[in-house]
């Protein structure tokens, strides 16, 4: 249940016993984690895994932290680990925060409208470059994602990051005018299939037609165009 206007996460705390316990936790459901930041000292924590799947689907980059059924504290996920084929949450890190001071990371960009580019429709390929912005923002003023419409790009356009108007409360860190965003790039096999047939013109062109009669006033070719001297006859005779 909630406590504050953020979405409110209740672990327990656990002590850091090694591989094995971590092992055991995962089995019975729970995730491990560990809290740091904000002047204390680091923490560790489990949480139920349906809990934690569910806290992290609401809205909102910040999160009520409730440890041990004491008093919530603010935090924002700082990392989360994935197992590499099943997908599921096998570890996150949280970090405490101050709501009144702005704190630094990152966030998605998604690109919109991406069928409705006008270089798509002509064949292209949108290349996603950037998938994610370093910023900077209050806790409750983080974005979730941000999201760039890509309707008007045309092939071969470029757009970087001096083209994006970044939400309400929030800097963009990266370079403006050196992160590119997308790319709308001629497919490769259009490209091969130019270059190939731009050969066969050339080479079309510079063939010479068989059979073709030297120009008038030039010599045919040695051994082209002059009669063998009859049987018997000598050359100059």
């Amino acid at each position: 249940m909630a406590r504050g206007q953020n979405p409110s996460l209740e672990v327990t705390s656990r002590s850091a016993e090694g591989s094995r316990s971590v092992r055991r936790l995962r089995r019975s459901g729970q995730v491990p984690g560990v809290v740091y930041g904000g002047g204390d000292e680091s923490a560790a924590f489990a949480v139920d895994g349906r809990q934690l799947r569910l806290a992290l689907a609401q809205t909102g980059a910040v999160l009520d932290l409730v440890v041990d059924g004491g008093s919530a504290q603010p935090v924002i996920i700082k990392d989360q680990q994935h197992h590499p084929v099943r997908g599921e949450l096998v570890h996150i890190d949280l970090l405490r925060v101050r709501l009144d001071k702005p704190i630094q990371s990152t966030v998605a960009i998604e690109l919109d409208n991406v069928e409705e580019s006008p270089g798509v429709k002509e064949g292209g390929v949108m290349e996603h470059i950037t998938r994610e912005l370093n910023i900077e923002a209050l806790p409750n003023e983080l974005p979730d994602v941000i999201r760039f419409d890509v309707s008007g790009m045309d092939l071969n356009d470029t757009v970087t990051l001096e083209a994006l108007t970044p939400p309400a409360g929030v800097t963009l860190l990266d370079d403006p005018e050196e992160t590119v965003i997308a790319t709308v790039a001629i497919p490769r096999i259009v490209e091969e299939e130019e270059i190939e047939t731009e050969t066969e013109l050339v080479g079309e062109e510079g063939e010479e037609v068989e059979g073709e009669a030297p120009a008038e006033g030039e010599a045919p070719a040695e051994g082209e165009g002059a009669e063998a001297p009859a049987e018997g006859e000598s050359e100059g005779e």
